[in-house]
């Protein structure tokens, strides 16, 4: 990027910190209404709350406050790409995601929206772009390399789904291919797939590691979200049973220390048949 890119980028940080939410509220509208396929990435339920679009709207403010030196957000944008990852974002997405964010700050800003502006903004935004997906091979190549392991989704097969006297569940989750699973460390999570009716929409859900790291299956914990249209937990809850399929994402989190234990007794096949919620 030029330095004068960088001030145009600087410019708009009154417009980001007065609008934001417009502008990333209307760029997810517009992405849903043209690449309708997307929402099988995203998990709806965060945009009907305006958690996703107020996200957006805060890490596009600190990048433009940041944009003279972006590798001191380097932490966040590990954090992001170990997010991504478990969704499986891939390079083609950031076209599909560039192309509607700049359509999206000329639309909103209208006639502010110079194309010296935007410009800058394609710059700006294609610059962020390879950092991530640079940061995402290396997670991706390193799943791979794993024992283990694994990139985009991965089938299981729910063994045990076990209720407490607080009303959570937990699901004890084993691979279909039986095959080993990759160790992972204390504070990580994995994402959960599941087809919504409702919806019309494969939906994904991160839930939290529990217990120790094994080797041979994963456990979460899984709460219930009243009144919450589209809740993969409470489908866990409510429809899914040992003997039903599910897929998973690899662990990703930025803690991968792991903790072994010696490899447990398979649990036993219940009959009939967040929680830990992670930001």
């Amino acid at each position: 990027m030029t330095t004068e890119q960088k001030q145009l980028i600087k410019a708009t940080v009154p417009v980001l910190k007065e609008s934001g939410m417009l502008l990333t509220t209307h760029f997810y509208q517009r992405v849903f209404s043209i690449n309708a396929e997307l929402k099988n990435t995203f998990n709806m339920a965060n945009h009907q709350n305006g958690r996703q679009p107020m996200a957006l709207a805060m890490a596009i403010l600190a990048y433009a406050e940041n944009i003279d030196d972006p590798s001191v957000l380097l932490s966040t944008l590990e954090r992001i790409g170990h997010k991504h990852t478990s969704l499986a974002v891939r390079p083609e997405h950031y076209t599909i995601i560039g192309r509607h964010l700049i359509a999206s700050i000329s639309e909103v800003l209208g006639t502010a929206a110079t194309p010296t502006l935007l410009d800058a903004w394609t710059a700006a935004y294609e610059q962020l772009a390879n950092l991530m997906i640079g940061i995402e091979a290396d997670l991706y190549a390193a799943q791979e390399t794993k024992p283990g392991g694994w990139t985009d989704w991965r089938p299981f097969v729910v063994n045990a789904k076990i209720a407490d006297t607080s009303g959570n569940t937990t699901f004890y989750l084993y691979p279909v291919d039986g095959e080993r699973v990759t160790d992972y460390g204390s504070g990580q999570y994995l994402n959960v797939r599941l087809f919504m009716p409702e919806l019309q929409l494969f939906q994904p859900h991160p839930y939290r590691l529990e217990s120790l790291s094994n080797g041979l299956y994963y456990s979460i914990v899984v709460k219930r979200e009243p009144g919450k249209l589209g809740s993969v937990s409470n489908r866990l809850l409510d429809e899914v049973q040992p003997g039903d399929h599910l897929d998973l994402s690899a662990p990703a989190g930025v803690c991968p220390i792991p903790i072994l234990t010696e490899p447990p007794t398979v649990v036993a096949h219940q009959g009939g048949c967040p929680m830990h919620q992670v930001p």
